[in-house]
């Protein structure tokens, strides 16, 4: 418990001083961020505001970590590794896209083929280490399982090994690209993204309690998961991290987390979902970055195939209620109050299964 105090709030600290260094340094740099020409034009005043702040969440979390780690002379986990790997790896594809849009003035960075391409790599690439018995621990559990997963496996299906990496693939670019697509308001996937890793920290602590390791635990109900403990520490760092860049995020924003900060956030969600056996608890804990995401694919199905017409006035969701005349502060407190609703269902879930069970 004292690492993931630690590494939570070193993180906190780290990023809340840090982005204030950032945005100076930035600003000097004039790395700031392009607008799209088809959104609100109450946007438009955000132009040239210093981006690519997701560098300082991804800085603060792995310092916070790896400083927990050292100060409880500890040694680094295989799950935790596998995170940081997903985590950083999908932070460098959304800073190569943001680098891209900053240094050709234009609101487009990588080309979506490239985007897929640099995500597929690092997805496919944490799926087989997951799965590899090299990982294994003393009781030959590996950080992924070759079962699909809601609060713990669904033990009766045993899925082949390339399509659990196909899973992972599509849980990991689908992720990355819902967070991506909500952040679009000054605050509102930061301040989504703290309250599901906060939710996931308590979700670790709680598999680390009931965890089969241990040697006093009854088997049984218990949970079958690699690196409990260490993947709280991370998603404590993670969310410490986030709270502190959401003091210079939030509206009126002084700096914006970029793809660097959303695909790399999207990314630890997807990884700590697929390391504690809870993939589709993720659907309810990140309900909002769904109903994003489905907003947008609804948008464009119905675009094509009526040749022209909207479901909304512009996708994603976020965007349709400013158009309609919210506030763009409304918009963004009324969303963080569904994902509060959804962490609380999704926790209520979790526990719940478990006060059933015994």
């Amino acid at each position: 418990m004292r690492a993931i105090l630690l590494g939570g709030g070193l993180s906190l600290i780290i990023s809340l001083v840090g982005t204030r260094y950032a945005i100076k340094l930035l600003s000097a740099k004039g790395y700031g961020q392009e607008i799209r020409d088809d959104g609100p034009t109450s946007h438009h005043t955000k132009r040239g505001t210093p981006t690519m702040g997701g560098i300082v969440i991804i800085l603060s979390s792995v310092i916070g970590y790896f400083s927990a780690k050292v100060i409880t002379q500890d040694v680094p986990s295989a799950s935790a590794l596998l995170l940081l790997f997903l985590f950083v790896g999908l932070g460098v594809v959304g800073f190569l896209d943001d680098f891209i849009k900053i240094y050709k003035q234009r609101n487009l960075g990588l080309r979506s083929k490239a985007k897929m391409i640099g995500q597929t790599v690092i997805a496919v690439t944490f799926g087989i280490l997951a799965l590899s018995p090299v990982l294994e621990d003393f009781r030959g559990q590996t950080p992924a399982s070759q079962h699909i997963s809601f609060i713990r496996d669904f033990e009766f299906w045993t899925v082949p090994a390339v399509l659990v990496v196909l899973f992972i693939w599509i849980i990991v670019t689908g992720t990355s690209n819902a967070v991506n697509l909500t952040d679009g308001l000054d605050g509102l996937a930061a301040g989504a993204s703290m309250m599901v890793f906060g939710a996931y920290t308590l979700v670790n602590i709680w598999q680390n309690n009931q965890w089969c390791g241990q040697d006093d635990i009854t088997y049984g109900r218990c949970y079958e998961v690699r690196d409990p403990l260490d993947l709280a520490i991370i998603a404590a760092a993670i969310t410490g991290a986030c709270f502190g860049f959401l003091w210079w995020n939030a509206s009126p924003a002084q700096i914006f987390m970029g793809d660097t900060g959303s695909l790399s956030l999207g990314g630890a969600l997807a990884g700590l979902a697929i390391l504690t056996r809870t993939e589709l608890l993720l659907l309810v804990l990140g309900g909002l970055f769904v109903v994003e995401t489905l907003s947008v694919m609804l948008q464009v199905g119905f675009f094509r195939v009526t040749k022209g017409r909207r479901v909304f006035r512009m996708a994603p969701l976020h965007h349709h209620f400013e158009m309609v005349g919210w506030e763009q502060v409304t918009v963004v407190i009324r969303f963080w109050i569904i994902t509060g609703l959804c962490v609380a269902a999704g926790l209520g879930v979790f526990y719940a299964e478990w006060v059933a069970g015994t």
